[in-house]
């Protein structure tokens, strides 16, 4: 019986290797896979590809993206820039949170505490606490101070009018880029996928999958700029 189930084991395996292999090879699919974006946008990045991630804090799905993002981002090309962009889609309970990205990010400190609010957000139990989190200034702020940041800068920078316009780029931009929901990952101003695009059988979303079609549309979009020259 053990010899079966270690065979059985092996077996799996090899289906596993298998299928991975084939969705490794196959060209993301137009309609399923991504989108063309239309018209296509200009990109901040100069020489380099551009990669954006479309995220909003207090969505659950772009917390658990996190893990899978960094390991890419470890591992990106060196020819790929990487954009994070907060999204607000004109909803008033979004622009709090999309507001304390940029004002950390004014102080210098937007990477040091994007997990720490992450965390804060979907870890807290308490969901008063968490509605607190996600669209009251006052509340972010305290929560903030709590871990290390100066309550008094990061409310000057909130309220701040660099703040007030690049909230509202951030706004222009997931309209220019049509971008349906959070998290979503456009490519180069030409293409936009998303992890909700990859799902298991089970429900849950094929990260490797997701990342694989981000890679490729990179290639693609490292083709397109080399036929223009």
């Amino acid at each position: 019986m053990k010899h079966w189930a270690r065979v059985s084991q092996i077996a799996a395996l090899l289906i596993l290797l298998v299928a991975g292999s084939a969705w490794a090879q196959q060209a993301p699919v137009v309609g399923r896979d991504y989108t063309q974006v239309s018209p296509p946008q200009p990109t901040d990045s100069g020489k380099k590809v551009e990669v954006v991630e479309f995220f909003w804090y207090g969505c659950p799905h772009c917390y658990h993206l996190e893990p899978s993002l960094k390991a890419w981002l470890k591992r990106k090309p060196a020819d790929v820039e990487f954009r994070p962009i907060p999204g607000t889609f004109g909803a008033p309970t979004w622009e709090p949170l999309t507001r304390t990205y940029y004002a950390l990010d004014a102080m210098g400190v937007a990477p040091k505490y994007h997990d720490v609010l992450f965390a804060g957000i979907h870890e807290e139990k308490d969901s008063a606490k968490q509605r607190a989190l996600v669209n009251d200034s006052r509340a972010i702020a305290d929560f903030l101070a709590s871990k290390g940041v100066d309550k008094q800068k990061f409310l000057d920078a909130y309220n701040s009018f660099a703040v007030n316009s690049r909230t509202k780029r951030s706004e222009d931009l997931t309209r220019s880029y049509d971008v349906p929901g959070t998290p979503a990952v456009a490519i180069d101003g030409k293409y936009l996928t998303s992890p909700s695009n990859f799902p298991n059988p089970d429900g849950s979303v094929n990260y490797d999958r997701f990342f694989n079609v981000v890679d490729q549309l990179v290639a693609q979009a490292r083709k397109d700029r080399a036929g223009k020259k």
